[in-house]
């Protein structure tokens, strides 16, 4: 079983973000996560926007596969700030994590959510502790 394979399996366990929500793992490696999720109608808000838990909730997926992944120390998101840019333009979002830095017991990471046209969709820093 190949490592996006093993990963997939894993969180699948995330029923909320994976069956809910409809995030797709689409890499992973060493601290490093991308998934996507084609937009449809359940993500939108009252006004006919992506909703912003939706964003959110795919942030904090790659961070948990980024930060859980392969690892024997497990992490809990301590500290989660989301910066957002815009509303996306096109029907596919993608996220991708960024280690900026992995101490003893904690470790933060850059979330980028963009959608299929380039756009940058939201910034969300992540701060793990590990227990």
């Amino acid at each position: 079983m190949s490592d996006l394979e093993e990963a997939r399996a894993f969180f699948a366990k995330d029923r909320y973000a994976t069956e809910v929500t409809g995030i797709v793992i689409e890499d992973v490696g060493e601290h490093y996560a991308k998934c996507s999720l084609k937009l449809d109608g359940r993500h939108l808000n009252a006004v006919g926007h992506v909703m912003g838990g939706v964003v959110y909730t795919m942030a904090d997926l790659t961070f948990a596969i980024s930060t859980n992944f392969r690892t024997e120390r497990p992490t809990v998101t301590n500290v989660a700030q989301v910066s957002y840019l815009n509303s996306p333009e096109g029907d596919t979002l993608y996220s991708e994590s960024k280690l900026l830095k992995d101490g003893h017991r904690i470790c933060f990471y850059e979330i980028r959510i963009r959608d299929n046209t380039g756009k940058d969709i939201a910034i969300v820093s992540m701060n793990g502790y590990h227990i």
